[in-house]
């Protein structure tokens, strides 16, 4: 009985692998890998720096310190799509082809942005930082908003909340783990999702 209650949940698991939530499973479809929160602990994620990361009401969230949840495993050609809520005053974004996963910078990875209230408004929420500016000026404190994000080659597509805010070519980075990230506010993420291409 315990063996067949065993394999019926790993079935189960199996037909929801490529999932990452808070209540998803680490697993591997014919898409690629993926890795996912682990009911009420952060296992399959990598933290980097000091972010106050908790699970509360089937999200992710952070309002301390500084920091990243990145995946061991690396990306080249992939979709990412994701749910987050911001505070207004937050400070966060999506880094995407991580090249030091210990050390991220939007030097050594592309940085898909969360930040309304950023200084030089030139790569605010929806712009990739340093390699293209937002099409669309797009708020999101407050509420919760939908990331879909795709990288196949040199080529980068950034979609909020059904707006395409971002179309770009740059050839600086090909590959590496995906990073979410907590810098200021109060940051949620949930219903993450990663598709390789």
């Amino acid at each position: 009985m315990r063996r067949a209650s065993a394999l019926t949940v790993g079935l189960f698991l199996i037909g929801f692998a490529g999932v990452l939530s808070p209540h998803g499973v680490t697993g591997q479809t014919g898409g690629g890998t993926t890795t996912a929160f682990d009911g009420p602990s952060l296992i399959g994620w990598n933290k980097v720096g000091d972010a106050n990361w908790e699970l509360v009401d089937g999200a992710v969230q952070a309002n301390r310190g500084t920091g990243f949840l990145v995946t061991p495993a690396s990306y080249g050609d992939f979709q990412i799509t994701l749910e987050f809520w911001v505070s207004d005053d937050a400070n966060s974004g999506v880094f995407i082809r991580c090249s030091d996963p210990k050390m991220i910078t939007a030097e050594n990875a592309y940085e898909v942005n969360i930040y309304d209230k950023r200084p030089d408004p030139a790569y605010r929420t929806g712009a990739i930082v340093n390699v293209a500016k937002p099409l669309s000026m797009i708020n999101t404190g407050g509420k919760w908003n939908t990331y879909d994000i795709t990288a196949k080659g040199p080529k980068m597509t950034v979609i909020l909340n059904r707006t395409r805010t971002a179309d770009a070519e740059d050839r600086k980075h090909t590959r590496g783990p995906i990073a979410l990230q907590y810098a200021a506010g109060t940051v949620k993420f949930r219903n993450v999702r990663i598709r390789a291409l």
